[in-house]
């Protein structure tokens, strides 16, 4: 461990190392200062006592003009001597060392130009300094890294991009696209800024998983970095194939005790008051894990598996809400919620209709499940300003606060846990409605305000 004493006197000493260099630099300032007019007031003396010998000189012989001529041969020599020194510094400028000091005041400049090309020599030495570290932390970081021109033109990679991306050194200056021809990399490079992280499986090695993503810096250099995220996939599947076994599992018992609860209802044994609120209890309960169970096996499908071309048809929505929409005046009952509907009856889909009226369904419900009675439910089906299809479901129910928003397609993450089960939820509802938007290209969008409603939307590409 430092001793802290230690450090302190360390710290002083550097301190004092710093002010005696300061000290020295400028004392070496002033001693040049000094020394430039001294040499500047010998020239000038010596200029005089020129032109005072050609006036003494002209006296003698008897020239008149001699005392005219005098100051003015003085004057031409000391501009010729400060020009001659000029001329040397202008011709000096590029040089980093001049092996001969000027003398006088123009001597000032030149001690100013050493100044500053020592400086600028140092400043260089520490940029260069600067790029090698920089160089080789580049080099050695484990995600892949390629600088890429507005051409998509390999510029720089490092190492981890040789190995991940099957790229060489002798790449550089070819275009990534022609490259890696992999279609969905294509046609993801071709996307704009906001293009979202692309995963698909590595080109020099099959086993392994890419997480890809694109920066722009600069006017026009762009950073692709490729991150190994095989662990993190591997790890996903054996969750995805837990939860769906585990689901599977439980469902054949969880039927058997269902069925086993409502036949003890209907027997005499299950009129009586007290078992009858028993097994009433227990079937309510076996429902409820019953849709817990196929809701996990309904979100394990959709993560697990790509949609079959053959599933798509091209769906009538507005028809496929309306069962919907009375279902849900049902679930209303005698909390009278003001249900309401605009749709597009012109304005079709093309999409599996098992995963839209299941991802449909469950924004109805919530919003009649979570909004006080006698509130109002908009569902709106129809295009937006830009052209797309939207699906929205607007309520006037309590709200959701901004720092919840983000979490609520996670699984069974709730807000209020006893409202929610009191109200029959799963906590899957939202986390089925993201994946199916995910595999019909579209997005979840959701707005609340605390004490004013909610409004969920789900948008579909443009046309």
């Amino acid at each position: 461990m430092t001793d802290p004493q230690s450090s302190l006197s360390q710290h002083a000493a550097r301190a004092r190392r710093v002010d005696r260099r300061a000290q020295l630099r400028q004392l070496r300032l002033v001693e040049a200062r000094q020394r430039a007019w001294r040499e500047e007031g010998i020239l000038v003396l010596a200029v005089m006592a020129l032109g005072s010998v050609v006036a003494w000189v002209g006296a003698v012989t008897g020239w008149g003009l001699a005392w005219v001529l005098a100051p003015v041969t003085a004057l031409v020599i000391y501009t010729a001597a400060l020009l001659w020194r000029v001329i040397y510094l202008a011709r000096a400028l590029p040089i980093t060392s001049q092996p001969r000091r000027v003398w006088g005041l123009p001597g000032l400049i030149q001690v100013r130009q050493r100044r500053l090309s020592r400086r600028w020599s140092r400043r260089q030495r520490r940029l260069i300094g600067l790029l090698k570290r920089y160089h080789h932390s580049a080099m050695t970081v484990p995600d892949a890294m390629v600088v890429l021109t507005a051409e998509r033109e390999i510029e720089w990679l490092n190492r981890a991009a040789i190995d991940m991306l099957g790229l060489n050194r002798s790449d550089i200056g070819l275009r990534l696209d022609d490259l890696w021809r992999t279609p969905a990399f294509i046609a993801w490079l071709k996307q704009g800024s906001d293009r979202p992280a692309l995963e698909l499986v590595a080109p020099a090695d099959e086993t392994r998983t890419l997480s890809l993503r694109i920066e722009p810096y600069g006017s026009d250099r762009y950073l692709l970095i490729g991150r190994d995220v095989t662990a993190l996939h591997r790890l996903q599947g054996v969750r995805q194939d837990f939860v769906a076994n585990v689901s599977h599992e439980l469902r054949t018992p969880l039927t058997v005790l269902a069925g086993y609860v409502e036949t003890l209802l209907d027997t005499d044994e299950g009129q009586d008051p007290q078992m009858h609120r028993i097994l009433s209890n227990m079937h309510q309960q076996a429902d409820r894990m019953r849709r817990i169970v196929e809701d996990l096996l309904l979100l394990s499908r959709l993560e697990t598996s790509q949609p079959d071309a053959d599933w798509f048809e091209t769906i009538d929505v507005a028809r496929l809400l309306e069962p919907i929409l009375n279902d849900a005046r049902l679930v209303s009952g005698e909390e009278g919620h003001d249900i309401r509907a605009d749709l597009d009856p012109t304005l079709t889909l093309w999409g599996v209709p098992r995963e839209l009226q299941s991802a449909f369904s469950n924004l109805v419900f919530n919003a009649v499940k979570y909004t006080p009675a006698g509130g109002r439910v908009e569902v709106r089906w129809g295009r937006d300003e830009q052209g797309r299809a939207v699906f929205s479901v607007c309520d006037s129910g309590i709200g959701i606060e901004a720092r919840h928003i983000p979490r609520l397609t996670e699984r069974f993450y709730r807000i209020d846990v006893g409202r929610s089960r009191a109200r029959g939820g799963t906590g899957l509802g939202l986390a089925i409605v993201k994946h199916v938007a995910l595999r019909h290209g579209a997005r979840l969008e959701i707005d609340s305000t605390p004490g004013e409603g909610s409004c969920f939307r789900v948008i579909f590409p443009g046309p």
